[in-house]
């Protein structure tokens, strides 16, 4: 039986995130998604948020403990992609990104601290990619985010591993999403090649591994880096 808890899922209103806030409704959780436009999925409470902005992180979680208590989970997801082969990339796709994926993280986790060191608990959940462990062409500054994420969750673990917080990384594959939707076909199926699997995973895969590494299950699970690829990224 898992303890009714709050949780606060950023970038919950597509894709990922969505999925992660669907899976914590379904087992019985009080949910807050941030997104900076459209809604989270039903039964969530949305609020704004631009996680490159420290005052915004702080108002949102305000809102989120106003309406549903302290948060004692909170699931780093809201990222973006800026691609494009390292020689052509500016200085502006690289900060912009570096800036959301891994700033955002850091924001969101420190806001989050103070509520969990006050209740000697709390779940730190960080979505990283297999890119960010495997590497992928086009993609420096997105793989240097979310390689970023391993060193924070590893860090917090240290600083705050006998309070009873948690901090571990989630590092999806490829994922049927909008975005990969776009993929041409021929890509999509040398992808799939590459997979030992042989298939995309479905956000609801990922969704149900960070919802148990969040549980009361899992409180000796810290400085983790979990894998849900379908085999693609084995140890790296």
């Amino acid at each position: 039986m898992t303890t009714p808890r709050t949780v606060l899922v950023t970038g919950g209103n597509r894709g990922i995130g969505f999925a992660i806030a669907q899976e914590f409704v379904a087992k019985g959780h009080r949910v807050a998604v941030t997104a900076r436009s459209g809604e989270g999925p039903e039964g969530t409470l949305t609020v704004r948020a631009d996680v490159t902005d420290a005052a915004a992180v702080d108002a949102a979680f305000s809102e989120v403990e106003a309406a549903l208590g302290p948060v004692e989970v909170v699931v780093a997801n809201a990222g973006i992609t800026r691609d494009t082969l390292m020689l052509r990339m500016s200085e502006e796709d690289f900060d912009a990104v570096v800036d959301t994926n891994l700033g955002g993280s850091f924001r969101v986790v420190k806001r989050a601290l103070k509520g969990f060191l006050k209740a000697k608990f709390g779940r730190i959940v960080f979505i990283s990619s297999v890119s960010g462990l495997y590497g992928n062409p086009g993609q420096t500054n997105y793989s240097a985010s979310k390689a970023g994420l391993v060193g924070m969750a590893r860090s917090i673990t240290r600083e705050l591993g006998s309070r009873g917080i948690t901090a571990n990384v989630v590092a999806p594959g490829f994922i049927e999403t909008d975005m990969t939707a776009e993929l041409p076909e021929e890509q999509t199926a040398a992808y799939k090649k590459a997979i030992p699997a042989g298939r995309y995973g479905t956000a609801a895969e990922v969704a149900k591994a960070v919802a148990w590494v969040a549980s009361d299950d899992a409180g000796y699970i810290s400085g983790a880096v979990i894998p849900v690829d379908g085999g693609l990224g084995m140890g790296h």
